[in-house]
């Protein structure tokens, strides 16, 4: 047992009396995804060059320096991570979680979640993770009994001691982290409510009534959880990289948010803030003041000098790989995350275009591809293979199948259902368009699909190009699951977006109107 745990009958001996204005700093962040280093305005990479010029953002050296910093402004604080600590560059490509377990404990965080992307790799990388941090790492919506390697491993909840009170923490990953990632058949996934209400009332039962949930599941589930459930005064969130902001013009809502007596805080995402709130409880454990702001990792925040020498020298096998400029662009390809989750995008049509591209001649009429797997955006000039890498990080391969027209239907019906919650299910297409509403209930939004430029067949067979994730039923594509004639063993999709880039000459971005919202 690790030595943050306190075991039942210890908190019984150590129940008190509590003292009252008991006050606290949250630190968190949320859907780092592997961004070591500093990020572009673009969510990029961003050049040496750049970073000297006070153009970049965020990066590991930096965040060492900003909670350097908050912690000494505060006589109590707590750093926590909303998950998704996985996924996303070369760095997590080559190291896995072994760099990201490192800059963590460099860091002193105290707890995190399990983020989806943690399941990228199944649960074998998960576990080498939780093996070398030196924080418990949490998910109380999952039955993990049945799976060996992370039975012994993972909790529901922890209770920890900050300032002599009992802070109690809670973990939340996607009820659908099933279709979201891989974490193999052993793991059920469960309901947030009634996860988070059973480990409120446990750990009320022992006397613990300050209680923080670490959730990577959105910012509207955060909400439900809120005010669906009791006993719960913080909720730090992640999965939908949301800005919460009392000051910025693009944020989706306050920070906190508040749902009843519970505040809701999330940072965006890519370490390009570091999410500061300020709580303060009574005697009896309820909320009676919160206040922050996300504090964002701009120029004006020195780099820690250790921390940006570990990570060039973590960089160094990688500069190979990354640095061979494979392409042109004449302006930035558009991969925002809000566009390609919602609407016909720059970097999605590039992406589709390219996979139909390369198997047109096998019969493929059709390609899809999921919004959320495009990562980021390539800004104008030489397009290296490390951009490529950041906007297609996940190495997945071309997967040729084919399937009905009602079922293509029911796919690009799956693809919009859930656009209100920005889910990264919406598809992207080539060879096709089609038009969706997106206010009529989800399942009979698609409407005016065309494939080359013929109305589609209900009954006719179509070949089609897609991801191995989505084609084995990532993101609720479960309809392609039992798809005749499937190979998923297709090139790198980032190694076929990026010589359809370089076959291009110069690239010129572009829409075109294939997907239309009515």
């Amino acid at each position: 047992m690790k030595r943050f745990l306190m075991s039942v009958a210890a908190l019984g001996l150590m129940a008190g009396a509590a003292s009252a204005d008991y006050t606290l700093t949250i630190l968190h962040t949320n859907d780092f995804h592997a961004r070591f280093e500093p990020i572009s305005k673009y969510d990029g990479p961003c050049s040496a060059e750049d970073n000297t010029a006070g153009e970049c953002f965020g990066g590991s050296a930096r965040l060492m320096t900003a909670i350097t910093e908050a912690r000494a402004r505060s006589n109590n604080s707590v750093l926590f991570d909303g998950g998704d600590q996985f996924q996303g560059t070369l760095f997590y490509t080559y190291y896995k979680g072994a760099l990201a377990a490192e800059m963590m404990n460099q860091m002193g965080y105290d707890a995190m979640t399990v983020g989806n992307h943690e399941f990228d790799d199944g649960p074998e990388v998960l576990r080498g993770f939780m093996d070398a941090v030196e924080f418990p790492v949490l998910m109380s919506n999952a039955d993990v009994s049945a799976e060996p390697l992370l039975s012994d491993a993972i909790q529901k909840s922890v209770v920890i001691e900050r300032g002599g009170e009992k802070l109690g923490l809670i973990g939340l990953t996607p009820q659908d982290t099933d279709e979201l990632a891989s974490p193999g058949p052993n793991i059920t996934f469960t309901d947030p409510v009634q996860a988070v209400q059973g480990e409120v009332d446990k750990l009320t039962e022992m006397g613990v009534n300050k209680i923080i949930v670490l959730s990577h599941s959105g910012y509207g589930v955060d909400q439900r959880v809120a005010a669906e459930t009791t006993g719960v005064d913080v909720i730090v969130g992640g999965h939908s990289n949301t800005l919460l902001s009392n000051t910025s013009d693009r944020a989706e809502g306050p920070y906190p948010t508040m749902v009843g007596s519970t505040a809701i805080v999330q940072a965006y995402a890519y370490g390009k803030f570091l999410g500061e709130l300020n709580v303060t409880f009574d005697d009896e454990g309820n909320v009676t003041d919160a206040k922050g702001e996300p504090l964002i990792m701009d120029a004006a925040v020195t780099e820690d000098g250790a921390t940006k020498d570990r990570i060039a020298e973590a960089a160094g096998p990688l500069e190979e790989i990354r640095n061979r400029v494979v392409a042109e662009t004449s302006e930035a390809i558009g991969g925002e995350r809000d566009v390609c989750r919602a609407m016909e995008c720059q970097m999605g049509s590039l992406i589709a275009d390219a996979m139909l591209a390369r198997v047109k001649d096998q019969g493929i009429d059709v390609a899809i591809q999921n919004g959320g797997g495009i990562r980021a955006s390539i800004d104008a000039g030489e397009v290296t293979m490390g951009e490529v890498l950041t906007v297609l990080p996940f190495q997945n391969t071309l997967s040729t199948f084919q399937v009905t027209g009602a079922v293509l239907v029911e796919a690009l019906e799956n693809g919009v259902s859930q656009i209100e919650e920005g889910a990264g299910r919406f598809p992207q297409v080539a060879g096709m368009t089609y038009a969706f509403d997106a206010s009529q209930p989800a399942g009979s939004r698609v409407s005016d699909v065309m494939i080359g430029g013929a109305p589609i067949e209900m009954d006719k067979v179509y070949g089609v190009v897609s991801n191995n994730y989505v084609r084995n039923g990532g993101d609720g594509y479960k309809m392609f699951q039992n798809a005749e004639n499937a190979y998923d063993f297709g090139p790198d999709l980032a190694d076929v977006t990026a010589e359809y880039l370089a076959a291009n000459g110069t690239f010129t971005p572009y829409t075109d109107g294939r997907i239309t919202k009515k």
